[in-house]
């Protein structure tokens, strides 16, 4: 709990990183993720700080662990002097979080790269992966970079498809679900459709093969919301077969069935478009030999 006590008027996002110093944008982050109290209630990262007011940060991050560089194989599909594209195997966390700081994607690239952009826990990543979801993901070499990448990102210049099989069969080919996603109120562990603090989703998929109870698809992302994938499935009755947080019946080790297997861009040095896909990992293509079956 932080009580203010002086510098009246400033903005949330900045008072904190100065309190606590860890990056604006990693405050920015919390306060989207509704971890940041005033008083009780949610606040904008805009919101100008008082007097008395009492702010809570739901962060369990140990800052003051560094973050190791580790010799863990990792599978390069593009490399140049700005940026990196990764295969990421499903199960491996992307950066350092509470019971995940060692074993990460970026202890893997800090063994190989003197990577400085980004926050400092989690060094050129411009996007994420869940853990359990494989796949293609770009990685900034450099802070120029990071920051053109970021904005691509957030203007919907970078195309990603994902491949799923989902529980029950869906009937039309193809759809949009546009739906704001948000934390959901009951469990701060999972995110939810929901026009409380939602923010603005949209997913398109397209019917790729249907079995006696699940469906293969191809969803691509208009927004970029933390498992909005999964959320927007579950949603519409179709959850990510698999899922063990939002799907229905028991799950198995490797985790929900998501793959993130074609990115394209053009690159913000050279603007040469770069298009690249990649193959399911071994238990994504047996599960779908055996429903085949």
């Amino acid at each position: 709990m932080i009580i203010v006590e002086e510098n009246e008027g400033l903005r949330i996002d900045r008072y904190l990183a100065s309190e606590l110093d860890i990056s604006r944008s990693k405050i920015q982050k919390l306060i989207e993720e509704e971890k940041v109290f005033v008083n009780g209630k949610v606040v904008p990262s805009s919101y100008a700080v008082k007097i008395d007011d009492k702010i809570e940060v739901q962060d369990d991050l140990d800052y003051n662990i560094k973050v190791e560089a580790e010799d863990i194989p990792i599978d390069i599909v593009y490399e140049d002097d700005d940026l990196l594209i990764i295969n990421k195997e499903s199960g491996m966390v992307v950066h350092p979080a509470p019971g995940h700081y060692h074993g990460t994607l970026v202890n893997a690239l800090l063994y190989l790269y003197p990577l400085n952009s980004g926050e400092k826990e989690r060094p050129g990543i411009v996007h994420r992966l869940d853990k359990d979801t494989s796949g293609l993901m770009v990685v900034a070499k450099n802070e120029w970079t990071h920051e053109k990448l970021s904005e691509m990102i957030s203007t919907k210049l970078v195309e990603r498809k994902y491949l799923a099989i989902v529980q029950g069969v869906i009937k039309h080919d193809t759809g949009e679900i546009d739906a704001p996603i948000g934390r959901d109120s009951h469990n701060r562990q999972k995110m939810a459709v929901t026009d409380v603090h939602g923010k603005d989703a949209i997913t398109h998929f397209k019917v790729l093969e249907r079995f006696n109870n699940s469906t293969y698809i191809e969803c691509k992302l208009d927004t970029g919301r933390t498992h909005q994938i999964r959320v927007h499935m579950a949603y519409i009755g179709h959850p990510v077969l698999n899922d063990p947080l939002y799907g229905r019946g028991k799950s198995s080790e490797f985790g929900q069935m998501l793959h993130s297997y074609s990115i394209r861009f053009n690159h913000p040095r050279t603007n040469k478009e770069l298009f690249f896909t990649v193959d399911p990992p071994k238990e994504f293509k047996d599960k779908l030999e055996e429903l085949r079956k």
